[in-house]
């Protein structure tokens, strides 16, 4: 398919994706939860109904308690929250916590703020309106004076589920980069990206990998060595690393902040 072709087939989708959101319902409450109705996730074959998406949510809560010990008095940053899937576990699992979601896409932001923010005043989500190839080509492009608002040393967790994985590799570095900044002496840092041993040290959209790639940054994956030298070179501490266990096969990395 041409860059052409693939464009315009992109352009498609996000017109066909607003226009579902909009018309459909936009929430619905199950077991106690205001959750995204399945017309407004979008979510394909991974959510294939409301019980598969709650267990998911109360899954990712669970990691943070199991992993980071994450619990009533954290201050938990999610990046590309998306429609709510982690704070609602968050809510189910652990309760009222000091939590910020972030995301390029409005909409998602805006489902949040009325369906979560609304009910859990400590729950709070922002619009980061930054450039993304896949998910935000309108943004404004980040450099090396990017700044989340935050101030120094004042985060415990930073969550980022499937970011990574359409992110160029300059873009995760001023996050990384970042991160040191904001996360506390001690800190954890969960991400999602695609990696592979024997590879290129980075590839966008790999063919023959088992995923048929839609639009850019579908895949953007990692030599196993690479990644982790990156890792190391903004001095995070690895505390795990599960391969290919993620969506899509996407692997788990589990980083902890610790002082020189």
């Amino acid at each position: 398919m041409t860059t052409n072709a693939t464009s315009i087939k992109t352009f498609i989708r996000k017109i066909l994706r607003e226009a579902v959101r909009r018309i459909f319902p936009k929430s619905v409450r199950i077991d106690g939860s205001i959750i995204p109705s399945m017309t407004t996730t979008l979510s394909g074959p991974k959510f294939k109904n409301y019980k598969l998406y709650l267990d998911s949510a109360e899954k990712d809560a669970k990691r943070l308690v199991e992993h980071f010990q994450c619990n009533l008095n954290s201050k938990v940053l999610d990046i590309g929250c998306g429609l709510g899937r982690l704070p609602i576990g968050i809510i189910r699992i652990i309760g009222e916590i000091d939590y910020t979601g972030i995301d390029v896409d409005k909409i998602s932001i805006n489902w949040c703020n009325r369906f979560i923010g609304k009910y859990h005043p400590s729950f709070k989500f922002n619009h980061l309106s930054v450039y993304n190839e896949r998910y935000n080509d309108k943004g404004t492009k980040i450099d090396r004076n990017f700044r989340f608002d935050f101030t120094d040393s004042s985060v415990d967790i930073i969550y980022l589920f499937s970011v990574f994985s359409h992110t160029t590799e300059e873009d995760m570095r001023i996050y990384l980069k970042e991160f040191d900044r904001i996360l506390k002496e001690n800190g954890f840092i969960f991400f999602t990206t695609f990696v592979e041993e024997n590879v290129p040290d980075i590839t966008f959209n790999p063919l023959n990998y088992g995923i048929k790639c839609s639009g850019p940054l579908h895949i953007v994956r990692y030599n196993k060595d690479y990644i982790f030298s990156i890792i190391k070179e903004y001095g995070f501490t690895f505390v795990n690393f599960k391969q290919s266990v993620e969506i899509d096969g996407q692997s788990g990395i589990y980083l902890c902040k610790r002082k020189n």
